[in-house]
């Protein structure tokens, strides 16, 4: 992936997120070495969420991608370094692998994503639209 390299994927995102399709070749999924830490179960996230923030702490990732409001407060909290699928947007329209925010936008926002109106002014401002 021309922005991040490889992604590790703890199996309970993997479970959440992907069909019988094959995984890309970018994505990895990475087994936990150790029980979640208590601090993260404690937060009441999903089991992916919690399965990311612990991988993320576990690998000194130097990113991590959540979108979930209180998955992020958690890893901020923690100093694990975040984004979220509109940030990867903005810095795929930067680095000229996207021609436009909009459609895709209005696209992942058909498939039920929330983007509040004054975020997506703000996403597609930023991106120069």
């Amino acid at each position: 992936m021309e922005l991040f390299g490889e992604l590790a994927v703890p199996p309970a995102v993997i479970g959440e997120t992907v069909s019988a399709a094959p995984l890309p070749q970018w994505i990895h999924e990475v087994e936990l070495t150790q029980p979640i830490d208590p601090q993260i179960l404690i937060a009441g996230l999903g089991p992916g969420e919690s399965a990311a923030i612990h991988l993320a702490l576990e690998t000194s990732s130097p990113w991590l991608i959540l979108d979930d409001r209180p998955a992020r407060r958690l890893a901020i909290s923690l100093g694990i370094p975040i984004i979220g699928t509109l940030g990867i947007l903005l810095a795929a329209k930067r680095k000229g692998l996207l021609t436009a925010l909009k459609p895709v936008l209005n696209e992942l926002m058909q498939t039920g994503f929330f983007v509040a109106p004054a975020l997506y002014r703000q996403v597609l401002s930023d991106g120069g639209e």
